[in-house]
Protein backbone atom coordinates (compact mmCIF):
# COMPACT_ATOMS: atom_id res chain seq x y z
CA UNK A 1 0.00 0.00 0.00
CA UNK A 2 1.81 3.19 -1.00
CA UNK A 3 2.41 5.79 1.54
CA UNK A 4 0.24 8.69 1.21
CA UNK A 5 1.36 10.94 4.46
CA UNK A 6 2.52 14.23 3.66
CA UNK A 7 3.70 17.33 5.52
CA UNK A 8 1.98 20.79 5.52
CA UNK A 9 2.69 24.02 7.52
CA UNK A 10 4.69 21.68 9.43
CA UNK A 11 2.27 19.89 10.30
CA UNK A 12 2.21 15.77 9.47
CA UNK A 13 -0.95 14.76 7.41
CA UNK A 14 -2.41 11.47 6.82
CA UNK A 15 -3.02 12.51 2.90
CA UNK A 16 -2.83 15.12 0.26
CA UNK A 17 -6.79 15.44 0.75
CA UNK A 18 -7.85 18.45 2.22
CA UNK A 19 -11.23 19.48 2.50
CA UNK A 20 -11.23 23.11 1.81
CA UNK A 21 -13.47 26.20 3.19
CA UNK A 22 -17.03 26.11 2.26
CA UNK A 23 -20.56 24.88 3.88
CA UNK A 24 -19.40 21.73 5.09
CA UNK A 25 -16.51 22.91 7.07
CA UNK A 26 -18.76 25.37 8.92
CA UNK A 27 -20.88 22.76 10.75
CA UNK A 28 -19.02 20.60 13.53
CA UNK A 29 -21.24 17.29 12.93
CA UNK A 30 -19.87 17.49 9.03
CA UNK A 31 -16.23 18.24 9.69
CA UNK A 32 -16.66 15.14 11.77
CA UNK A 33 -17.75 13.15 8.52
CA UNK A 34 -15.30 14.76 6.68
CA UNK A 35 -12.75 12.83 8.67
CA UNK A 36 -14.61 9.75 9.08
CA UNK A 37 -14.13 9.93 4.98
CA UNK A 38 -10.61 10.67 4.88
CA UNK A 39 -9.77 14.46 4.78
CA UNK A 40 -6.44 15.29 6.13
CA UNK A 41 -7.51 18.69 7.62
CA UNK A 42 -9.98 21.20 7.17
CA UNK A 43 -10.44 24.59 6.11
CA UNK A 44 -13.00 26.72 8.15
CA UNK A 45 -15.46 29.25 6.32
CA UNK A 46 -14.03 32.60 6.24
CA UNK A 47 -14.30 34.60 9.00
CA UNK A 48 -14.93 38.33 7.49
CA UNK A 49 -13.82 41.57 8.68
CA UNK A 50 -17.12 43.30 7.06
CA UNK A 51 -19.67 40.98 9.11
CA UNK A 52 -17.96 41.94 12.41
CA UNK A 53 -17.51 45.76 11.63
CA UNK A 54 -21.16 45.75 10.40
CA UNK A 55 -22.49 43.47 13.44
CA UNK A 56 -20.31 46.66 15.61
CA UNK A 57 -21.72 49.24 13.86
CA UNK A 58 -25.34 48.17 14.45
CA UNK A 59 -24.95 47.50 17.90
CA UNK A 60 -23.56 50.98 18.55
CA UNK A 61 -26.36 52.55 16.13
CA UNK A 62 -28.90 50.54 18.50
CA UNK A 63 -27.43 51.96 21.72
CA UNK A 64 -27.20 55.46 20.06
CA UNK A 65 -31.21 55.24 19.75
CA UNK A 66 -31.78 54.97 22.56
CA UNK A 67 -28.99 56.85 24.61
CA UNK A 68 -31.45 60.14 24.95
CA UNK A 69 -34.63 58.03 25.48
CA UNK A 70 -36.95 58.94 28.41
CA UNK A 71 -36.48 55.73 30.88
CA UNK A 72 -40.28 54.73 30.55
CA UNK A 73 -38.57 53.74 26.91
CA UNK A 74 -36.30 51.35 28.09
CA UNK A 75 -38.41 48.41 27.99
CA UNK A 76 -38.74 48.96 24.26
CA UNK A 77 -34.69 48.29 23.73
CA UNK A 78 -34.19 45.78 21.34
CA UNK A 79 -32.76 42.45 22.44
CA UNK A 80 -29.02 42.02 21.45
CA UNK A 81 -27.70 38.66 20.02
CA UNK A 82 -26.32 36.19 22.84
CA UNK A 83 -23.82 35.35 20.40
CA UNK A 84 -21.44 37.75 18.18
CA UNK A 85 -20.56 36.45 14.75
CA UNK A 86 -16.92 36.54 16.55
CA UNK A 87 -18.12 34.18 19.05
CA UNK A 88 -19.90 32.03 16.63
CA UNK A 89 -16.46 31.16 14.80
CA UNK A 90 -14.50 30.47 17.76
CA UNK A 91 -17.05 28.11 18.85
CA UNK A 92 -16.64 26.16 15.75
CA UNK A 93 -13.48 25.78 15.90
CA UNK A 94 -13.31 25.01 19.68
CA UNK A 95 -16.01 22.68 18.97
CA UNK A 96 -14.26 20.92 15.78
CA UNK A 97 -10.99 20.66 17.89
CA UNK A 98 -13.04 18.84 20.50
CA UNK A 99 -14.65 16.19 18.20
CA UNK A 100 -11.83 15.80 15.70
CA UNK A 101 -8.65 14.54 15.67
CA UNK A 102 -7.21 16.24 12.17
CA UNK A 103 -5.71 19.84 11.95
CA UNK A 104 -8.30 22.59 12.07
CA UNK A 105 -7.35 25.32 9.69
CA UNK A 106 -9.07 28.88 10.69
CA UNK A 107 -9.48 30.97 7.39
CA UNK A 108 -9.65 35.32 7.82
CA UNK A 109 -10.81 37.13 5.05
CA UNK A 110 -10.04 41.20 6.69
CA UNK A 111 -9.92 44.62 4.95
CA UNK A 112 -7.24 46.52 7.71
CA UNK A 113 -3.94 45.63 9.36
CA UNK A 114 -5.33 46.20 12.54
CA UNK A 115 -8.56 43.71 12.32
CA UNK A 116 -6.12 41.06 10.52
CA UNK A 117 -3.75 41.32 13.84
CA UNK A 118 -6.74 41.55 16.02
CA UNK A 119 -8.97 38.73 14.75
CA UNK A 120 -5.93 35.97 14.02
CA UNK A 121 -4.70 36.04 17.48
CA UNK A 122 -8.62 35.00 18.33
CA UNK A 123 -7.89 32.02 16.25
CA UNK A 124 -5.27 31.04 17.58
CA UNK A 125 -5.89 31.31 21.19
CA UNK A 126 -9.42 29.35 20.15
CA UNK A 127 -7.09 26.91 19.03
CA UNK A 128 -6.78 26.98 15.87
CA UNK A 129 -4.06 24.96 14.92
CA UNK A 130 -2.77 27.37 11.66
CA UNK A 131 -4.52 30.40 10.01
CA UNK A 132 -5.52 30.58 6.17
CA UNK A 133 -5.25 34.55 5.51
CA UNK A 134 -7.90 34.76 2.28
CA UNK A 135 -6.30 37.79 0.39
CA UNK A 136 -9.90 37.90 -1.65
CA UNK A 137 -9.89 41.55 -3.05
CA UNK A 138 -11.06 42.89 -6.56
CA UNK A 139 -8.91 45.13 -7.46
CA UNK A 140 -11.42 47.73 -8.78
CA UNK A 141 -10.53 51.22 -7.64
CA UNK A 142 -8.10 52.41 -10.79
CA UNK A 143 -6.61 55.14 -8.59
CA UNK A 144 -4.64 52.44 -6.69
CA UNK A 145 -1.81 50.59 -8.79
CA UNK A 146 -0.92 47.12 -8.99
CA UNK A 147 2.00 47.47 -7.05
CA UNK A 148 0.53 49.57 -4.60
CA UNK A 149 -2.04 46.54 -3.83
CA UNK A 150 0.60 44.13 -3.86
CA UNK A 151 3.04 46.48 -1.05
CA UNK A 152 -0.08 46.39 1.10
CA UNK A 153 -0.97 42.81 0.82
CA UNK A 154 2.74 41.62 1.61
CA UNK A 155 2.27 44.32 4.50
CA UNK A 156 -0.72 42.36 5.87
CA UNK A 157 0.79 39.18 5.56
CA UNK A 158 4.17 40.35 7.59
CA UNK A 159 2.24 41.89 10.08
CA UNK A 160 0.23 38.84 10.73
CA UNK A 161 2.96 36.25 10.24
CA UNK A 162 5.27 38.12 13.05
CA UNK A 163 2.35 38.03 15.45
CA UNK A 164 1.04 34.54 15.06
CA UNK A 165 2.24 31.44 16.98
CA UNK A 166 0.81 29.09 14.55
CA UNK A 167 1.58 28.69 10.52
CA UNK A 168 -0.24 31.18 8.07
CA UNK A 169 -0.73 29.96 4.84
CA UNK A 170 -2.20 33.00 2.27
CA UNK A 171 -4.48 32.01 0.26
CA UNK A 172 -4.67 34.24 -3.71
CA UNK A 173 -6.31 35.13 -6.85
CA UNK A 174 -4.37 34.39 -10.05
CA UNK A 175 -4.89 37.70 -11.04
CA UNK A 176 -1.12 39.02 -9.34
CA UNK A 177 0.49 41.39 -11.93
CA UNK A 178 3.99 38.70 -11.76
CA UNK A 179 2.58 35.77 -9.58
CA UNK A 180 5.83 33.81 -9.28
CA UNK A 181 7.73 36.86 -7.61
CA UNK A 182 4.40 37.80 -5.26
CA UNK A 183 4.33 34.37 -4.35
CA UNK A 184 8.06 34.52 -3.35
CA UNK A 185 7.38 37.54 -2.01
CA UNK A 186 4.67 36.03 0.42
CA UNK A 187 7.61 33.25 1.44
CA UNK A 188 9.90 36.52 2.48
CA UNK A 189 7.09 38.76 4.31
CA UNK A 190 6.76 35.11 6.72
CA UNK A 191 3.86 32.92 5.16
CA UNK A 192 4.34 29.36 5.72
CA UNK A 193 2.33 28.00 2.95
CA UNK A 194 0.51 29.52 -0.09
CA UNK A 195 -3.32 28.24 -1.53
CA UNK A 196 -3.84 28.53 -5.13
CA UNK A 197 -6.15 29.31 -6.02
CA UNK A 198 -9.34 31.89 -4.72
CA UNK A 199 -12.44 31.26 -7.15
CA UNK A 200 -13.49 34.57 -7.48
CA UNK A 201 -17.57 34.57 -7.96
CA UNK A 202 -18.38 36.74 -10.85
CA UNK A 203 -21.90 38.41 -11.06
CA UNK A 204 -24.21 38.37 -13.90
CA UNK A 205 -26.78 41.00 -15.00
CA UNK A 206 -30.78 40.36 -14.56
CA UNK A 207 -31.79 41.65 -18.30
CA UNK A 208 -35.54 41.96 -17.06
CA UNK A 209 -34.79 44.16 -14.08
CA UNK A 210 -31.31 45.65 -14.76
CA UNK A 211 -29.68 44.27 -11.17
CA UNK A 212 -26.54 43.01 -10.48
CA UNK A 213 -26.94 39.74 -9.47
CA UNK A 214 -24.82 37.60 -7.92
CA UNK A 215 -24.28 34.20 -9.31
CA UNK A 216 -22.44 31.22 -7.56
CA UNK A 217 -20.99 28.36 -9.68
CA UNK A 218 -19.13 24.90 -8.12
CA UNK A 219 -15.95 24.32 -9.83
CA UNK A 220 -15.23 21.56 -12.89
CA UNK A 221 -12.44 19.50 -13.59
CA UNK A 222 -11.18 21.37 -16.18
CA UNK A 223 -10.09 24.43 -13.89
CA UNK A 224 -7.49 22.08 -12.47
CA UNK A 225 -5.12 23.57 -14.72
CA UNK A 226 -4.70 26.65 -13.56
CA UNK A 227 -3.23 25.85 -10.19
CA UNK A 228 -1.78 22.80 -12.18
CA UNK A 229 0.18 25.20 -14.30
CA UNK A 230 1.13 27.54 -11.45
CA UNK A 231 2.23 24.98 -9.04
CA UNK A 232 4.89 23.70 -11.68
CA UNK A 233 6.69 26.95 -12.04
CA UNK A 234 7.11 27.95 -8.68
CA UNK A 235 7.59 24.40 -6.57
CA UNK A 236 11.34 24.56 -7.07
CA UNK A 237 11.65 28.58 -6.28
CA UNK A 238 9.69 27.94 -2.89
CA UNK A 239 10.79 26.42 0.78
CA UNK A 240 7.12 27.10 2.12
CA UNK A 241 3.88 24.58 1.28
CA UNK A 242 1.67 24.45 -1.62
CA UNK A 243 -2.08 24.23 -1.35
CA UNK A 244 -3.70 23.54 -4.83
CA UNK A 245 -6.93 24.04 -4.57
CA UNK A 246 -9.62 24.81 -7.71
CA UNK A 247 -10.59 21.59 -9.67
CA UNK A 248 -10.25 18.78 -7.82
CA UNK A 249 -12.52 16.49 -8.11
CA UNK A 250 -10.66 13.19 -8.73
CA UNK A 251 -7.78 11.43 -6.82
CA UNK A 252 -6.54 11.57 -10.29
CA UNK A 253 -6.68 15.37 -10.65
CA UNK A 254 -4.42 15.49 -7.10
CA UNK A 255 -2.23 12.99 -8.58
CA UNK A 256 -1.36 15.69 -10.96
CA UNK A 257 -0.97 18.50 -8.68
CA UNK A 258 1.23 16.52 -6.42
CA UNK A 259 3.32 15.48 -9.34
CA UNK A 260 3.62 19.72 -10.04
CA UNK A 261 4.94 19.80 -6.79
CA UNK A 262 1.66 20.42 -4.04
CA UNK A 263 2.03 19.48 -0.94
CA UNK A 264 -1.71 18.83 -0.54
CA UNK A 265 -5.14 19.29 -2.60
CA UNK A 266 -8.44 21.37 -1.84
CA UNK A 267 -11.76 20.20 -2.28
CA UNK A 268 -14.87 22.08 -1.78
CA UNK A 269 -16.87 21.51 -5.12
CA UNK A 270 -16.48 18.08 -5.35
CA UNK A 271 -17.35 17.39 -1.82
CA UNK A 272 -20.80 19.50 -2.20
CA UNK A 273 -21.76 17.53 -5.36
CA UNK A 274 -20.99 14.20 -4.22
CA UNK A 275 -21.07 14.41 -0.23
CA UNK A 276 -18.43 13.99 2.13
CA UNK A 277 -17.66 10.08 1.32
CA UNK A 278 -16.54 11.02 -2.08
CA UNK A 279 -12.78 11.65 -0.59
CA UNK A 280 -12.52 8.17 -0.01
CA UNK A 281 -13.13 7.96 -3.66
CA UNK A 282 -10.61 10.11 -4.29
CA UNK A 283 -7.93 8.48 -1.94
CA UNK A 284 -8.69 4.91 -3.34
CA UNK A 285 -8.26 6.31 -7.31
CA UNK A 286 -4.78 8.38 -5.75
CA UNK A 287 -3.48 4.97 -4.52
CA UNK A 288 -4.60 2.83 -7.15
CA UNK A 289 -2.75 5.45 -9.61
CA UNK A 290 0.49 5.53 -7.56
CA UNK A 291 0.16 1.43 -7.38
CA UNK A 292 -0.03 1.30 -11.14
CA UNK A 293 3.07 3.48 -11.62
CA UNK A 294 5.30 2.29 -9.26
CA UNK A 295 5.31 5.23 -6.52
CA UNK A 296 5.73 3.94 -3.19
CA UNK A 297 4.97 7.26 -1.49
CA UNK A 298 3.69 10.77 -1.93
CA UNK A 299 6.61 12.34 -1.09
CA UNK A 300 8.35 10.20 -3.73
CA UNK A 301 5.58 11.70 -6.55
CA UNK A 302 6.24 15.32 -5.41
CA UNK A 303 7.47 17.63 -7.74
CA UNK A 304 8.31 14.80 -10.04
CA UNK A 305 6.94 16.92 -13.08
CA UNK A 306 7.45 20.42 -11.55
CA UNK A 307 8.64 22.76 -13.95
CA UNK A 308 12.69 22.04 -14.11
CA UNK A 309 12.15 18.33 -13.96
CA UNK A 310 9.57 17.94 -16.75
CA UNK A 311 10.78 16.61 -19.83
CA UNK A 312 9.40 19.87 -21.36
CA UNK A 313 9.59 22.58 -19.38
CA UNK A 314 8.39 25.23 -21.77
CA UNK A 315 5.22 23.36 -21.43
CA UNK A 316 4.08 25.08 -18.42
CA UNK A 317 4.87 28.40 -20.29
CA UNK A 318 4.17 30.29 -23.56
CA UNK A 319 5.12 26.99 -25.73
CA UNK A 320 2.03 25.57 -23.85
CA UNK A 321 -0.13 27.80 -26.17
CA UNK A 322 1.64 27.79 -29.14
CA UNK A 323 1.57 23.76 -28.92
CA UNK A 324 -2.27 23.88 -28.37
CA UNK A 325 -2.98 25.77 -30.76
CA UNK A 326 -1.26 24.34 -33.28
CA UNK A 327 -3.12 21.22 -32.20
CA UNK A 328 -6.44 22.31 -31.95
CA UNK A 329 -6.03 24.09 -35.50
CA UNK A 330 -4.66 20.56 -37.04
CA UNK A 331 -7.70 18.62 -35.65
CA UNK A 332 -10.23 21.60 -36.59
CA UNK A 333 -8.64 21.85 -40.28
CA UNK A 334 -8.53 18.10 -40.63
CA UNK A 335 -12.43 17.62 -40.07
CA UNK A 336 -13.40 20.64 -42.84
CA UNK A 337 -14.11 20.75 -46.37
CA UNK A 338 -11.12 21.07 -47.94
CA UNK A 339 -12.40 24.43 -49.61
CA UNK A 340 -12.88 25.94 -45.80
CA UNK A 341 -9.29 24.64 -45.44
CA UNK A 342 -8.17 27.46 -47.90
CA UNK A 343 -10.50 30.65 -47.13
Amino acid sequence: MPDLRVEYLGMPLRSPFVASSGPLTGDVDRIAELEQAGAAAVVLPSLFEEQIEHETAEIDRLFSLHNESSPEAESFFPELPDDTVVDVYLELIEGAKERVDIPVIASLNGTNLGGWVRYARLLEHAGADAIELNLYSVAANGAISGATLESDHLALVHVVTEDAGVPVSVKISPYYSSLSAFVLALQESGAAGVTMFNRFYSPDLDLETLDVMPRISLSGPEEVRLPLRWTGIVRESLTMSIAASSGVHSGFDAAKLVLAGADVTMSTSSLLRNGPGHLATMEAQLTDWMGEHDYDSVGEMRGAVALNSAADPTAYERANYIGNLATYTSQFLGSKPLALRSS
